[in-house]
C-alpha cells in the first residue's frame, strides 16, 4: 500500500467504452498518460463520472489492475465505495484491498436516508474493516445525506479516515472544517465551480470533473493558487468557468465525455440507460466545449 497525501488534483476518471459496450482500455491509458503528464496528483476510479453503478465487480477489477500496472506506483489509485448495503460496501472494500488500490473514496448509504447515527455507524464500519485511508465524499446536494461537523468530530477516532471530498456547494464549509479540525481532515473541493476558491481558502486539492478533458489546465490553476499567483490562475479560471459548468448537471458524464472526445481523450461512448447526447442539446454543449478549445489560455511555466 502506497504511503499518500490527500492533495493536488485527483481527477474523477470516466470509464472508456468500446461501440459494443465493451471496456476501452487502450483509451483509458491515452486518458491517462494524459493525466499523469499534467501532474495529477491521484486518480479515482468507479465515481459518479466512472458509470461505476452500471459496472459489473469484474470490469471494476480489470479497471483498477489496469491502472495500477499503468501507473506503476507514480500516483495512488483509489476506488469509489457507493452502496445501498453496507455487507456490500464492506465486500468492495475487501475487494479494493485485494486487487491492489491505494485508498477509497466513500459515500453515505445510497438510496435509504440514513439519519446521522446510522451515517456515522456505516462509516465506522467500513474504515475498521480496512487500513486503506478512507476520503469521505460529503455531498448532501445530489446524495441527499449532509456529513455534518459534528459527524466529522465522531468520525474523527478512525484514524484512517483522513479526508474529505467537499461537495457542499457552501464554500464556508472549508473554513469550518479548518476551524474546528485545523489539519486533522485534508480538505478536497468536489465541485468544478468553485475549484479556485476552496484553494483559496485554504483546500489541499481537487477532485475534478472537467480535468478528463483538460488535464494541464485543471493542474495550472492548483499549482498557480499553491505559489500564490492568483492573477494568473484567475485568467485560467475565468476560461475554462464555461466548460466547468458542465460538472454540475445531471448529464455531466455525457458532457465530459463530450469534452474528453472533442479534446482526443475519449469517446462519447456511454453505457444505458444513459444515452449519447443529440440535437439540440448536443450542438449546444458541443459549441462550449469548442468555444472552449479555440481560446484556450497559454500555460506559463509553474
Amino acid at each position: 500500500m502506497m504511503d499518500f497525501q490527500w492533495k493536488g488534483v485527483f481527477p474523477a476518471l470516466t470509464t472508456k467504452f468500446t461501440v459494443s459496450d465493451e471496456l476501452d482500455l487502450p483509451l483509458f491509458a491515452k486518458n491517462l498518460e494524459a493525466q499523469l503528464t499534467a501532474g495529477v496528483e491521484g486518480i479515482i476510479l468507479g465515481g459518479t463520472l466512472g458509470e461505476a453503478s452500471v459496472l459489473t465487480t469484474d470490469e471494476k477489477e480489470r479497471l483498477v489492475k489496469f491502472a495500477i500496472k499503468e501507473i506503476n506506483g507514480k500516483v495512488p489509485v483509489v476506488i469509489n465505495i457507493a452502496e445501498g448495503s453496507t455487507k456490500e460496501a464492506l465486500n468492495q472494500a475487501a475487494l479494493a484491498k485485494k486487487w491492489g488500490a491505494d485508498g477509497l473514496m466513500l459515500l453515505p448509504p445510497m438510496r435509504y436516508k440514513a439519519d446521522d447515527r446510522e451515517t456515522v455507524v456505516y462509516f465506522k464500519t467500513i474504515a475498521d474493516s480496512t487500513d486503506l485511508p478512507i476520503m469521505i465524499y460529503n455531498n448532501p446536494v445530489d446524495y441527499k445525506i449532509e456529513v455534518t461537523l459534528d459527524m466529522f468530530e465522531e468520525l474523527s477516532s478512525c484514524k484512517n479516515i483522513t479526508a474529505v471530498k467537499d461537495s457542499t456547494r457552501d464554500i464556508t464549509n472549508v473554513t469550518r472544517m479548518r476551524n474546528r479540525f485545523a489539519d486533522r481532515y485534508a480538505i478536497l473541493c468536489g465541485v468544478d465551480t468553485l475549484a479556485m476558491e476552496a484553494l483559496c481558502l485554504g483546500a489541499d486539492g481537487l477532485v475534478a470533473g472537467l480535468v478528463c478533458a483538460f488535464p494541464a489546465e485543471t493542474v495550472a490553476i492548483y499549482k498557480l493558487v499553491k505559489v500564490g499567483r492568483i492573477e494568473e490562475a484567475l485568467k485560467i479560471y475565468r476560461w475554462f468557468m464555461p466548460l466547468l459548468e458542465l460538472d454540475i448537471h445531471p448529464k455531466l458524464v455525457q458532457y465530459i465525455k463530450l469534452a474528453e472526445t472533442q479534446a482526443g481523450l475519449g469517446s462519447e461512448y456511454v453505457r444505458a440507460p444513459r444515452l449519447r447526447l443529440e440535437g439540440e442539446e448536443r450542438e449546444r454543449i458541443l459549441k462550449v466545449i469548442n468555444d472552449g478549445i479555440k481560446t484556450r489560455p497559454a500555460l506559463s511555466h509553474i
